[in-house]
């Protein structure tokens, strides 16, 4: 979760990379376009309003909790999200 989300609603642990947060990040290639496709969609509706959008960036990484969930393409679930607390 990223940080004005996280202040605005008194997210508890996430919003930051420091010490005693969750590590939640994505990382992406600016210069590595992608087109979304039938095939290559990971919803489990099979169906997406982006379906034949082309962007200028892919995203190549996606960690949750500081555990590599999705790389290259693929969904690794061997790691699920945990619940979000909040400050209140």
């Amino acid at each position: 979760m990223c940080h004005n989300p996280s202040i605005l609603f008194d997210v508890k642990n996430r919003g930051y990379i420091s010490e005693g947060y969750y590590a939640d990040l994505v990382i992406f290639n600016l210069n590595k376009p992608w087109t979304v496709t039938k095939e290559n969609l990971l919803y489990k509706c099979n169906w997406s309003p982006f379906e034949n959008k082309s962007f200028k960036s892919r995203i190549l990484y996606t960690f949750v909790n500081g555990n590599l969930v999705f790389s290259n393409g693929k969904v690794i679930d061997e790691y699920m999200g945990m619940k979000i607390e909040f400050e209140r």
